[in-house]
C-alpha cells in the first residue's frame, strides 16, 4: 500500500489569499499546500480521500490517470468541491455517509436527474455507516466517528494506516480502533487552539495514547508556521505531511 498527500492544506490553502505571512511567502515547496487530499494504492487500484477544490490541479501534477473509489469524510467545500471534475474519469463509486450523499444530489442534481446532462460526472454514490466495514475496489476499509465541532464526519482505517482529518473529538470506540497502527495520518490545524480542529499538543496527547509507530499532520494551515521551523517541535516519530509526500507501508 502507498499513500500519495496530493493536498496537506485547509480549506484556505497555503498560502493564503491576501497573506503576506513568512509561511505564505515561503519559497519551500513544502509550504505550498493545496486542500487536504491523499490518494491510496493497492493492488493496482487508487482509492482517493476527499475531492476538494484543487482536484484537477492535483490529478494532473501527478498523472492520475485513473480511479477506483473516492471516500468522503465530510461535506464541507473544500472536500467535495472537486466532484465536477470527476467526469474526466470513467464512473468512479463514492462512498460517504447519508447525510453527505443527500448534500451531493442537491448541489450536483444535474449528475444524478432522470435526464441526466450528458457530459456530467457518472458518479455512482454508497452509503456507509460508522464502524462498519465495506470493500471499495476490493480494499476493506473501516469508517471510523469523529466529530467536527457539532458535525458527525468520517474518518477511514485500511489495514494498519488510518486516515482521520477536521475533528476535534474522537469517541471512545474510534480510539480503540486507532491502536496497533503502522501510520497514522491526523488533521492538525496549527499551534494555537481552534473550536473545531486540533491544535499540536492536542494531536500530541493523542498520539501518546494511540502509540502509532509513525503520525503525519495533514490539513495544516499557514498557522502551522514554516514546515522546517515547525518539523523541530515535534517528536521523531511524528511528521508535517506535505504535497507530493508518499509514503510506502
Amino acid at each position: 500500500m502507498e499513500i500519495l498527500f496530493l493536498g496537506t492544506g485547509t480549506s484556505n490553502g497555503v498560502p493564503q489569499l491576501c497573506c503576506n505571512c513568512d509561511t505564505c511567502a515561503s519559497t519551500d515547496t513544502r509550504d505550498k499546500r493545496l486542500r487536504a487530499s491523499a490518494l491510496i494504492s493497492v493492488n493496482g487500484k487508487n482509492i482517493l480521500i476527499d475531492c476538494g477544490p484543487d482536484f484537477r490541479q492535483q490529478m494532473l501534477t501527478h498523472h492520475i490517470t485513473s480511479l477506483s473509489a473516492i471516500l468522503l469524510t465530510h461535506e464541507h467545500y473544500d472536500h467535495v468541491a472537486g466532484l465536477d471534475d470527476v467526469r474526466s474519469y470513467r464512473a468512479v463509486d463514492v462512498f460517504a455517509e447519508e447525510r453527505v450523499n443527500r448534500a451531493l444530489m442537491k448541489t450536483m442534481h444535474y449528475s444524478f436527474s432522470a435526464n441526466k446532462y450528458p457530459g456530467t460526472p457518472e458518479l455512482k454514490l454508497h452509503e456507509i455507516s460508522e464502524y462498519i466495514p465495506f470493500e471499495a475496489a476490493g480494499v476493506e476499509v473501516t469508517p471510523l466517528r469523529a466529530m467536527h465541532a457539532q458535525l458527525p464526519i468520517l474518518g477511514f482505517r485500511i489495514g494498519n494506516m488510518a486516515y482521520v482529518t477536521d475533528f476535534k473529538t474522537l469517541p471512545e470506540k474510534t480510539l480503540d480502533q486507532l491502536t496497533g497502527l503502522d501510520l497514522l495520518v491526523m488533521g492538525t490545524l496549527r499551534f494555537k487552539p481552534h473550536f473545531s480542529h486540533l491544535m499540536v499538543d492536542e494531536s500530541l496527547t493523542l498520539i501518546n495514547r494511540l502509540t502509532p509507530k509513525q503520525t503525519y499532520f495533514t490539513h495544516m494551515s499557514h498557522d502551522m508556521g514554516l514546515h522546517e521551523l515547525a518539523e523541530k517541535e515535534l517528536p521523531p516519530n511524528v511528521r508535517l505531511a506535505y504535497d507530493g509526500l508518499k509514503i510506502k507501508l
